[in-house]
């Protein structure tokens, strides 16, 4: 007999937490884009090519970096982000 497989959910949580997206800007024009490198390997690859066309395009960028991508940011990174920057862009490497 073949026993049915058993899937765990490693966050823990009872249910899913459901959350509404945050609306999206009609344009760039006059913000601040964040760039968060989360340290993986060549994880800046795509960073620097955002960096390079959207300050073709007049718009600020402000880079960032996770000291590692095995943690969650430090706190103090976070919330550095949040007053600089109007949005953000994470960049994800595998």
């Amino acid at each position: 007999m073949i026993s049915p497989t058993v899937l765990l959910d490693p966050t823990a949580e009872r249910s899913a937490a459901s959350r509404a997206l945050t609306a999206r800007p009609a344009t760039l024009e006059g913000l601040t884009v964040g760039l968060l490198d989360i340290s993986k390997a060549r994880g800046n690859v795509l960073l620097d090519r955002l960096d390079e066309l959207l300050s073709e395009r007049g718009i600020e960028v402000k880079r960032y970096r996770k000291p590692t991508f095995a943690r969650i940011a430090p706190t103090d990174l976070k919330q550095q982000i949040a007053s600089e920057c109007d949005l953000l862009v994470e960049g994800l490497a595998d």
